[in-house]
């Protein structure tokens, strides 16, 4: 499982760095496709772990983050002009959220303290 989520999450940095990195040099929309299409798919089978993994992942600050660059990938979608900002807070949100504390990490909205396997961080 460790072996197919870093394999995972190297894609999914790879996919995002190619379609920041063509927001920010002007590509083509028909260009950036296939890098919007991998980040979502490596995105998507990294969330569906973390689901499998701890059902409570989507009320955890780190579910919510991860719904967050969701939204802001749909965001680009519909104001492709905004892409680089609305990519950049995408960044800095997974960069924060993957490195911070575990008992922030894991902190859970509904039941208001860190829940899960990995609750002590």
């Amino acid at each position: 499982m460790r072996a197919l989520r870093t394999a995972l999450r190297t894609a999914h940095l790879l996919a995002f760095g190619a379609l920041y990195g063509g927001h920010v040099y002007g590509a083509s929309a028909a260009a950036l496709e296939p890098a919007l299409g991998a980040t979502l798919a490596s995105g998507a089978l990294l969330m569906g772990l973390d689901c499998i993994a701890e059902p409570v992942f989507l009320v955890q600050v780190r579910g919510l983050a991860t719904l967050t660059k969701i939204g802001l990938l749909v965001a680009v979608q519909a104001t492709p002009s905004a892409g680089v900002p609305l990519l950049t807070c995408a960044a800095i949100i997974g960069a924060v959220s993957s490195h911070m504390p575990g008992r922030y990490r894991y902190y859970s909205l509904v039941h208001r303290r860190p829940v899960g396997s990995r609750e002590k961080g």
